[in-house]
């Protein structure tokens, strides 16, 4: 089996614990050893998005010194495994993000797994991310690990591939049109009827969940959590 490192971003490290937490239970129960290295940092995405070229650079490198050793590198967020595969060739010429994967391309595209021995008794609603969808192109993948759950309810999402209007610094850059792509999202959430809503990336779950906490409509949760119930 690879060697796998997990890379848990700066979001779940300060708000989402749990989500790291269920990729570990998720991989363990797979059979795998899964490292944490303690000097991970930040991958550098909000740098290099807001210019700082220089910074996410050095985010970069140190990424590289961490995670080298390792034959794979597993993250619950596509917008961290799209920086590393993206952006670190031009930031420092490393090709380290060959080998960094968001948690459905591991389980399906290395472990060439789908059920993972799931539970979750829920109505649950799914929301493509952005960079999953168009940085990464993971296609159905988490949906494909969602419909193999048991005792699930998939509910599909109206306009999924729009953009909740997160964008990290967009939200800050261009609040009212972010507010407004919010607004669409959630109520088209809210109008599934269903008791999740389910996603590859905590920070656009955070910035829909602030609207639904507002407006009402199912839970925000990452997929990964639901994947690693057994109940």
């Amino acid at each position: 089996m690879p060697r796998v490192g997990l890379f848990i971003t700066c979001v779940n490290d300060a708000l989402f614990p749990g989500t790291p937490k269920a990729v570990v239970q998720i991989l363990e129960r797979l059979g795998y050893d899964v490292d944490f290295p303690e000097a991970q940092t930040c991958c550098g995405q909000m740098h290099a998005n807001s210019g700082y070229k220089k910074d996410a650079a050095t985010l970069a490198g140190a990424f590289e010194a961490v995670f080298g050793e390792y034959d794979a590198i597993v993250t619950p967020s596509g917008s961290c495994a799209a920086m590393a595969r993206d952006q670190y060739p031009h930031l420092t010429g490393s090709d380290i993000g060959d080998r960094v994967h968001e948690l459905s391309e591991f389980l399906l595209d290395v472990a060439g797994v789908e059920d993972v021995g799931a539970r979750f008794p829920h109505t649950v609603t799914y929301h493509p991310t952005c960079h999953g969808t168009r940085a990464l192109g993971l296609g159905d993948k988490p949906m494909r690990l969602l419909r193999a759950v048991r005792d699930i309810e998939l509910v599909d999402l109206p306009a999924a591939d729009q953009c909740c209007g997160f964008g990290g610094t967009f939200a800050l850059k261009n609040s009212e049109v972010s507010s407004a792509m919010l607004a669409d999202k959630c109520r088209h959430a809210a109008g599934t009827g269903a008791e999740y809503l389910a996603a590859a990336d905590n920070s656009c779950l955070t910035h829909i969940g602030g609207g639904i906490s507002r407006a009402g409509g199912p839970r925000p949760i990452h997929y990964a959590e639901i994947l690693a119930s057994t109940a």
